[in-house]
């Protein structure tokens, strides 16, 4: 059977309990010989974390790496290295959506942005995303996030230009959203603390919220997964069959409804611990040593 004849739409509900672990490797692996629409890029090794300097030879070996399985790459700064991904991914015959990392320091959030337009206009930058749920942290104002919005979109006028914010987020600030070009959404229903069973139908329930507000914009689903780790969060419980599950039911919906989805993500970062707890280093489908995980 080819992968899209494969009863993979079995793993929804209940009938996902029911696939062993070996079934679920032998779809996974049938999964990745098609290459998925998008993967977003994890460049930090074991020891780094975002403030270490990245070397133009681990973001090249790591795309290499995922090359062969994805269209797409999603980066999230262009400062302290990060600004070499756009450039090599393209070197690979991979597109790119490229993000400004924004937080509250006013002088960093200028050179992210100075960076995304000069990368942007050399060529490397298929769609800008200014800013990663700033809104969301509460680190800049609604009017403040515009204004870098309407800066970026005056100098990049080929590009679309969009802001990466959790799904409700959209629903919450109409100016951001007509201020988009394109509908940056993150779609967790693991934090959300939703049980596998529901996982899938509870993601096209978020992605159809922001479609609903998008008024015919298109919608890219920038940040979807399950880590394979760690505690539960209600129902939400990550395991490797968990893990699995998600991302053969999120990549057979992509392809299927023709949905833009950059999975999270390519590799296991560490640092990841500090922020999101015991889950944090386990989202992704390689190891920290960019090994395959299954």
């Amino acid at each position: 059977m080819s992968f899209r004849s494969e009863k993979i739409l079995a793993l929804t509900g209940v009938n996902a309990l029911h696939k062993d672990k070996d079934e679920l490797v032998d779809l996974f692996h049938k999964v990745l010989q098609h290459p998925m629409h998008g993967l977003c890029f994890s460049p930090y090794t074991d020891g780094q974390k975002p403030g270490t300097i990245l070397s133009e030879e681990q973001i090249r070996r790591r795309i290499k790496v995922i090359a062969p399985h994805t269209k797409w790459i999603r980066s999230f700064s262009c400062t302290e290295g990060n600004e070499l991904i756009p450039k090599i991914a393209h070197e690979f015959g991979i597109k790119t959506l490229v993000g400004a990392w924004l937080g509250k320091d006013e002088s960093i959030n200028a050179k992210e942005i100075e960076n995304l337009i000069k990368i942007t206009k050399e060529g490397y930058v298929d769609v800008a995303a200014v800013g990663n749920e700033v809104l969301y942290r509460g680190d800049l104002s609604e009017n403040e996030l515009l204004g870098y919005i309407e800066n970026v979109k005056k100098q990049i006028p080929s590009v679309p230009v969009g802001y990466v914010d959790a799904y409700y987020e959209f629903e919450n600030h109409p100016r951001i959203t007509e201020a988009c070009d394109v509908m940056l959404a993150n779609c967790y229903p693991f934090w959300e603390g939703c049980s596998i069973e529901y996982s899938l139908l509870y993601m096209k329930d978020m992605y159809a919220r922001v479609a609903k507000v998008a008024k015919g914009k298109k919608v890219i689903i920038t940040e979807t997964g399950w880590p394979n780790k760690g505690q539960k969060l209600y129902g939400a419980e990550p395991s490797v069959n968990n893990s699995l599950i998600y991302f053969i039911n999120s990549q057979q919906w992509s392809k299927d409804e023709d949905i833009d989805i950059f999975y999270f993500s390519s590799f296991d970062e560490s640092w990841k611990v500090d922020s999101e707890g015991d889950v944090g280093p386990y989202w992704g489908l390689w190891d920290k040593n960019e090994k395959l995980k299954y």
